[in-house]
């Protein structure tokens, strides 16, 4: 997942104004203010452009390298939602589904159906604790390439280049031996960042390290860590299907794109603005905050993502 600092210079000056804005704000509030912030943050249409490659329909397997140590409920938090991608009239509105179907409206029509496949379990840091991109894509190229995307998701002991630095999570491609044939795959990561950055990757799970201070949310799966990874696995998936090899959709230069959910930042519900998640359903048991149902009971907070029909982030509640 892009963080600010990655965004094009434009949208990354609109979110430190606003900050300042907020801030001014919280001192002197005033319905003149308030009016002045409404029309400010009237979300403008947005565009990505399309540029004419490839994007990941039909079926597509989900095959997943768990690099550390995950607990079993863990591994299951991030399965399920997985797995609630495609769950469409099982689960109640609004759902993990019906946010996915929003991939369908790119470019070509036709539906993403993202099947979990085979699971690789690498507890004992085979290479080590401090990996770089080379070793995400070593770790990817262990499952099959064929119709896939291949998946590392990092323990919270684990440091990556750029995490917490740069990025919660990145997609990409690259090249394996598929039938004694060199073939192009695609692979994502995510890592859990509850112990080295959560207020950057775990937001609005726990309080941001900048902008507006705002309480953090309480997590649906009561897990800071693997509930912020779900966020960053919807956003790298919504971009893998999109941008699969750099000439989908996109923002911006291709080194640094702003893709379908990294395009809407922050915006989780109506309302949002920068260091408020907008507004979201909370569960009247825990507290927990979400907008999406998923399998088994499950409830996630999903991001914004941009709705091609509309040139607008489109949330689910």
């Amino acid at each position: 997942q892009t963080l600010p600092s990655q965004m094009a210079s434009t949208n990354f000056r609109f979110f430190i104004l606003v900050s300042l804005l907020l801030s001014a704000l919280a001192k002197y509030p005033s319905s003149a203010t308030t009016r002045k912030l409404a029309a400010l943050l009237q979300q403008q249409p947005l565009i990505l452009n399309y540029h004419n490659g490839a994007l990941l329909k039909g079926n597509i397997t989900l095959n997943l390298i768990w690099y550390g140590n995950f607990s079993p409920v863990q591994r299951s938090i991030i399965v399920d939602f997985l797995h609630s991608l495609n769950s469409a009239g099982t689960t109640l509105p609004p759902s993990v589904s019906s946010w996915w179907q929003t991939t369908d409206k790119y470019k070509g029509g036709g539906t993403s159906t993202l099947v979990v496949g085979n699971q690789i379990f690498d507890e004992n840091y085979s290479l080590r604790k401090s990996l770089k991109t080379s070793h995400i894509i070593t770790l990817a190229s262990k499952a099959q390439h064929m119709n896939s995307i291949n998946v590392v998701l990092t323990a919270a002991d684990v440091a990556v280049e750029g995490f917490c630095m740069s990025r919660c999570g990145t997609h990409g491609s690259a090249f394996g031996i598929v039938k004694d044939k060199s073939s192009k795959f695609a692979y994502a990561w995510v890592g859990d960042s509850v112990t080295q950055c959560p207020g950057q990757c775990a937001w609005p799970f726990h309080q941001p390290i900048y902008g507006p201070q705002t309480p953090p949310l309480v997590a649906p799966n009561s897990d800071v860590g693997v509930d912020g990874m779900v966020i960053n696995m919807a956003t790298v998936l919504a971009g893998t299907v999109t941008n699969p090899f750099h000439d989908g959709y996109y923002q911006g230069p291709a080194s640094a794109p702003l893709e379908a959910v990294t395009a809407c930042t922050g915006i989780f519900g109506s309302g949002a603005y920068p260091g408020y998640a907008g507004s979201v359903l909370v569960d009247k048991t825990t507290g927990a905050s979400y907008n999406a149902h998923g399998v088994n009971g499950r409830k996630y907070l999903l991001p914004a993502m941009w709705d091609p029909q509309t040139s607008t982030c489109k949330t689910l509640v």
